[in-house]
C-alpha cells in the first residue's frame, strides 16, 4: 500500500512558522494560506504541540479543520519529548492534540526530533508501544518518525521498530554530503528498510517549513 497515495502534489505546507499579529497567529491571514494552498491542488499539513507554544495546533483547527471537510486535508502531528514525564502522560497529551486540532484522527503521528540520546527517552516512557496503540484504536493512520541524527541510530530505531511505516529525515543538496546531518546515508538506510520518506528542509530552511515526498 501506498502511504502517500492520498497526498496530493507531493509537497506539504509545515505550520511550524505562521503569519503573527500582537502575538498571536493572524488566522485572516492563514485562512488565506491554506485556502490557496487547497486551491491549487495541494493538501497535506504538518503541525506540532510544540510549534508556536501550541498555537499551530488551535490556528489548524480554525483556519482548516473547522472551515473544510476531514477528506479534504492530510494532517500530521508528533510526539514531542518536552510535554510527556512518564508513559501515562502521552495518552492525554495525544488527546489533547486531536482536540487542539479539531479532528478525530491524525492521518500520520510522528515520534518527534529522534536522536540517540531522544530513542532512549522514549523507548523509557514506553512511547512507541502507546503510540501503536492509539494507531490500533484508530486514532491515527499512519506511524512514524521524525528523525534528527546519524545513519547507525536510524537503522537501530528501524530494526527495534519494524511497525514504523514512514521516516522523516533532513534532505536537501547542501546537507547530501555533509558529515553531520548524513542526509545520503539516512537516505540509504531508510531504502534498506524500504521505507517511505518525509522530507523537511527540501530547500534547506529558510522562512518557510515545507515537506516534500520521496
Amino acid at each position: 500500500m501506498d502511504i502517500f497515495e492520498n497526498v496530493k502534489k507531493n509537497f506539504g505546507f509545515g505550520c511550524m512558522r505562521l503569519p503573527m499579529k500582537d502575538g498571536e497567529v493572524d488566522t485572516e491571514e492563514f485562512s488565506r494560506m491554506v485556502d490557496a494552498f487547497l486551491d491549487n491542488g495541494f493538501n497535506y499539513f504538518d503541525t506540532d504541540h510544540g510549534y508556536l507554544d501550541g498555537k499551530s495546533e488551535t490556528a489548524i483547527r480554525e483556519c482548516l479543520a473547522s472551515r473544510y471537510p476531514r477528506d479534504r486535508y492530510i494532517l500530521t502531528d508528533k510526539l514531542t519529548s518536552s510535554y510527556f514525564k512518564k508513559e501515562e502522560d502521552i495518552r492525554p497529551l495525544f488527546e489533547s492534540q486531536l482536540e487542539a486540532c479539531g479532528v478525530d484522527y491524525f492521518d500520520f503521528y510522528l515520534m518527534h526530533s529522534q536522536t540517540a540520546e531522544n530513542f532512549e527517552y522514549f523507548k523509557k516512557c514506553n512511547a512507541y508501544e502507546t503510540a501503536l496503540k492509539l494507531k490500533q484504536e484508530g486514532k491515527f493512520r499512519h506511524f512514524g518518525i521524525f528523525f534528527h541524527d546519524r545513519a547507525d541510530v536510524l537503522e537501530q530505531i528501524l530494526t527495534e521498530y519494524p511497525q514504523i511505516e514512514v521516516v522523516q529525515i533532513q534532505f536537501n543538496y547542501l546537507d547530501y554530503n555533509d558529515p553531520a546531518v548524513q542526509s545520503r546515508q539516512c537516505y540509504e538506510v531508510c531504502r534498506k528498510f524500504g521505507k517511505p520518506v518525509l522530507v523537511m528542509e527540501p530547500i534547506k530552511g529558510g522562512s518557510c517549513c515545507g515537506q516534500a515526498f520521496l
